[in-house]
């Protein structure tokens, strides 16, 4: 049976899973910006980071705990408004202070605590407004505070993005999947989103789990880009506290393995593409389908480079219907390309064909393009190679946004 949503699924709402959310005061008064994540259980966990050089302190403080306790894990805390990236050695602090602080006010072992922090790059974070914040946080967990928790974690984001799935294994019983993610800016795949969390209540290896969430991100997260941008502090963490009772998932190509792994991935997909709908500045949805590259990950390429494209993404913002931009980038991809072979589609018009363009109705196809959701088909003619990736336009919103970022 396919994995199924649940309506108004969310974070919490797989079995042992609470949340709660507090305002520090961190950057705007009177919105919550720090959330609390917990399982009544300890969990396996599997996480996924950045590429970027520049990494932010939490994100160094979770690469490490990773590294020594990936099947001891209690908490996850958030705090928005400040990234604590380049702040040296008392931002490193401020990590592991943040950490202890949680694990002290729940009484959880040491170690047991991931850090996640999103925002305004190079600024200290006010460590007595975060004390306060965990504390208050600590009293009121509660398993409906799952959509609490995802509001709390949003920068420019304008609505929270949380999901979740029931998954039926090979044997019968259910086990649950729920996420949430923050994204709005500086989103594009040399690892993931901005921030990730999933949960689940299912039993699963650390080897199973990192295979799935691999797996998982490649057909979801890393098929999206709004602005090309990768941030300082891109984390995708993945927590199974074992919850349900089912027997343990060792193999994600068992039965057991498959269904988790659907979805883990059904989750995962509905999380990045509305990371994209909710771009800055976004007015039009975009989904670019490839095929005929000589293989997927020539497909993949070629796809993401037009999707990351910023005279493609203005254009698109204008509803133009240029083809030139869209064939241009695909001859800079990198990818295998022979234009007189290309076919390309906008929403469902064809405008160029092995290596001409068509005489089409310019003014039917600006009307078939001024509509919030935007299909473009490319045909390579070259292989067996396919890829389906998600963006979105760049407006003047977007720029008004980024140039005001700080102020």
């Amino acid at each position: 049976m396919m994995p199924q949503f649940l309506e108004d699924g969310h974070v919490t709402t797989p079995g042992g899973w609470r949340a709660a959310a507090a305002a520090c005061g961190i950057r705007r008064a009177g919105r919550d910006d720090l959330a609390l994540l917990v399982s009544d259980t300890p969990c396996t966990a599997a996480a996924l980071f950045t590429q970027n050089k520049v990494k932010a302190a939490p994100l160094l403080y979770d690469q490490a705990l990773l590294a020594r306790n990936a099947d001891g894990i209690r908490a996850v805390v958030v705090n928005s408004g400040i990234a604590n990236a380049c702040t040296g050695a008392t931002g490193a602090a401020a990590a592991a202070r943040t950490a202890r602080t949680v694990e002290l006010a729940l009484a959880l072992p040491a170690d047991s605590t991931f850090v996640m922090s999103t925002g305004v790059i190079g600024m200290q974070l006010p460590m007595a407004k975060i004390e306060r914040g965990i504390a208050e946080a600590g009293e009121h967990l509660a398993a409906n505070q799952g959509p609490a928790a995802a509001w709390a974690i949003m920068t420019t984001d304008t609505r929270p993005k949380y999901c979740a799935v029931r998954v039926t294994p090979a044997h019968g019983g259910a086990i649950t999947i729920g996420g949430m993610a923050k994204g709005s800016g500086m989103i594009h795949p040399n690892m993931a989103t901005m921030l990730c969390f999933l949960t689940t209540d299912a039993t699963v290896s650390v080897p199973a789990l990192d295979a799935a969430l691999r797996q998982a991100a490649n057909e979801s997260f890393h098929c999206i880009s709004v602005d090309g941008d990768t941030s300082t502090n891109d984390t995708m963490l993945a927590l199974a506290n074992g919850h349900a009772g089912q027997p343990t998932i060792n193999d994600i190509t068992s039965a057991d393995g498959r269904a988790f792994l659907a979805g883990l991935t059904l989750v995962c997909q509905r999380l990045a593409q509305e990371v994209v709908r909710d771009g800055e500045g976004i007015t039009r949805f975009v989904t670019i389908k490839l095929q005929g590259a000589t293989s997927d990950a020539d497909a993949r390429r070629a796809a993401m480079t037009v999707a990351r494209s910023p005279l493609v993404k203005t254009a698109l913002f204008g509803a133009d219907a240029n083809w030139g931009r869209v064939v241009c980038a695909l001859g800079y991809s990198g990818a295998e390309l022979d234009p007189d072979r290309v076919v390309l589609h906008f929403n469902g018009l064809k405008v160029f064909e092995h290596g001409l363009p068509l005489d089409f109705d310019e003014e039917q196809a600006h009307q078939l393009l001024d509509v919030p959701e935007i299909l473009i088909e490319l045909d390579l003619g070259l292989g067996p190679g396919s890829a389906t990736v998600w963006t979105c336009d760049f407006s003047y919103e977007y720029v008004r946004i980024n140039a005001e970022y700080r102020t």
